[in-house]
């Protein structure tokens, strides 16, 4: 009899290359990590939004990247490239890598992020189980993002799933049971799971009258929901910003329109009638539902304002 292929026929360590260097240094052990992946969904571009913002704000390293020939289809998404007058330049090779970043009181996390492999799935999770598993990670985090019937007038909603109890309960506004189509996301965090690694998925709901859009504001409940899980200030000043100016044209266009106004009136009412009654537990909650005092708190933007340098 054959034993059934989960990919692991090929070498998954041949899909990526690495700093040997640091990947065998003390300080990469027990960290987070936290996972995003563009090309499934991303309503409101979330996912880009996030993974853009925590390499642009944070110091990083490059730790290993994946071989994209062997995963990406090039026909069904093309990469860009500029035509300037005469000549061709700067092509934008996908990527798909994991650095090793700070967050804003030091602590160092591991961030996996860049295009959804189209193939290999199976063998590309055996990587990063393998990695997961190498580097003794904490929490696996992944996040992504999908379009629902929602108004924008309303705190943004998530789902969380995975193995993690204390970070799912009282935080889901929508639990179903219901079949999707499959992400790579998903099938990590059923290996990683299987592996018995702690692990914590997060679905955005953005407005689906917004999905196409970049929606910062989806953007910044997302780090918040993975900072609250993995005990890391994130970066969310620039995010929000552009969530105040995308509202005021947001708000523009729905006044210009009665037909919208009315969608997302009807949006509303139906919003509030499912939330009525329902306890939401605070994002500043630990495991034990309890809120940290003001000398936690004070404590913690005291050793983030340390860290900045005079007149930033």
């Amino acid at each position: 009899m054959i034993e059934r292929i989960s990919g692991s026929l090929l070498d998954a360590r041949s899909l990526y290359v690495r700093d040997e260097e640091l990947f065998a240094s003390a300080g990469m052990r027990g960290l987070n990590l936290v996972m995003g992946f563009t090309g499934f969904a991303d309503a409101g571009h979330v996912v880009r939004q996030i993974s853009a913002e925590l390499l642009d704000s944070l110091d990083s390293e490059l730790i290993a990247e994946f071989d994209a020939d062997q995963l990406i289809d090039y026909r069904s998404r093309r990469p860009q490239v500029s035509f300037v007058e005469d000549h061709l330049q700067d092509y934008q090779a996908p990527m798909l890598a994991l650095h090793r970043l700070v967050d804003g009181l030091g602590n160092p996390f591991l961030l996996l992020s860049g295009f959804e492999p189209d193939l290999q799935w199976e063998r590309f999770a055996r990587a990063v189980v393998g990695i997961v598993q190498e580097l003794d990670v904490n929490l696996v985090t992944w996040i992504h993002s999908i379009p629902m019937p929602v108004p924008h007038t309303r705190p943004v909603g998530v789902t969380v799933h995975g193995n993690r109890p204390d970070l799912i309960e009282g935080i889901s506004v929508w639990k179903p049971t219901v079949e999707v189509p499959a992400a790579v996301g998903h099938i990590l965090e059923l290996r990683l799971t299987g592996a018995g690694r702690n692990v914590a998925g997060y679905v955005i709901h953005v407005p689906h009258y917004l999905a196409e859009a970049e929606y910062p504001t989806a953007a910044v409940a997302g780090l918040e929901y993975l900072g609250a899980a993995t005990s890391l200030m994130l970066p969310t000043d620039r995010l929000r910003e552009a969530g105040r100016e995308v509202g005021r044209q947001i708000a523009e266009q729905i006044e210009a329109s009665e037909e919208v106004q009315q969608v997302v009136s009807r949006l509303e009412t139906r919003y509030d009638e499912k939330a009525e009654g329902t306890v939401r537990r605070s994002l500043l909650a630990d495991e034990n539902d309890q809120i940290p005092n003001a000398d936690a708190l004070g404590a913690a933007v005291e050793a983030y304002l340390a860290r900045k340098e005079p007149g930033e």
